[in-house]
């Protein structure tokens, strides 16, 4: 059974810290700052860091392989699209890689960055997904490189996954991502307990994730385009019909932009 907890990073990262208690090894997700990996090494000395996992190539994301790879020769693994340093591995749709005794499936979802990738295990249960900056609890991230064309059936296919995953996305943005959330669907319960769960979690300092694929389902308006509500929502602020999922996405990403 492999232990995953957070690292905290810069104002609002996590690197996940994958742990095999038995065999003393470690894998990190999305180290984009060596410090807080190289910390916990010092503070555990009779670990190894094995694997390191990149979804994509944003700095906050990368931006401490090199210096964690000089020091512990782990293994890299990322997107084969985009520039990823020190990489070992070019990972891209349907490639599976193993990590500390446990398969990953990775998934293409294009929109934050072209060449973004979420890793997704089933085995053994509960199944988890890292999904970097596609997915977050109660939002999704911001295309930088892709379109809504792009994201909006990347968010769906994460969407589709078993209902118990739990999603390890790489950033504190739920309680600001469930302000929004309101404003689409100020009539949804699942959200507003959602909010006040998170709201209490926050002003105590706490982390408010992992979260569950049923959850987001419930409470994402991202993967909500098919609610009427939600629609209406994307249709008042662009001041016309939106016909198309992509549409209603498209709606919702750019009134977040502003919100």
């Amino acid at each position: 059974m492999i232990q995953i907890d957070a690292l905290p990073a810069f104002s609002d990262n996590y690197i996940w810290l994958l742990q095999d208690n038995a065999k003393r090894q470690c894998a990190v997700v999305d180290p984009g700052d060596a410090g807080p990996v190289q910390r916990w090494l010092a503070a555990h000395p009779e670990w190894a860091l094995t694997d390191i996992l990149i979804t994509h190539h944003h700095n906050d994301h990368v931006g401490g392989v090199e210096q964690l790879k000089r020091q512990t020769g782990a293994r890299v693994y990322g997107p084969a699209s985009e520039a990823i340093p020190c990489r070992d591995v070019a990972l891209g749709e349907g490639d599976q890689v193993t990590v500390l005794g446990q398969t990953y499936q990775v998934l293409a979802v294009p929109g934050h960055t072209l060449g973004h990738i979420a890793f997704f295990s089933d085995q053994p249960t509960p199944a988890v997904l890292f999904s970097g900056d596609t997915l977050f609890a109660a939002g999704c991230g911001r295309m930088f490189e892709g379109t809504p064309e792009q994201m909006q059936p990347a968010l769906a296919r994460l969407a589709a996954l078993p209902e118990h995953t739990q999603v390890y996305c790489a950033h504190e943005y739920t309680l600001s991502n469930l302000r929004f959330a309101k404003a689409v669907e100020p009539g949804n319960a699942d959200i507003q307990q959602r909010f006040d769960d998170v709201s209490r979690l926050r002003a105590e300092d706490r982390i408010t994730l992992p979260s569950t694929i049923g959850l987001e389902r419930r409470t994402n308006p991202f993967l909500r385009t098919s609610e009427t509500l939600v629609k209406q929502k994307a249709d008042e602020w662009k001041g016309h019909s939106n016909t198309t999922h992509v549409a209603v996405f498209a709606a919702l990403r750019s009134w977040k932009d502003q919100f």
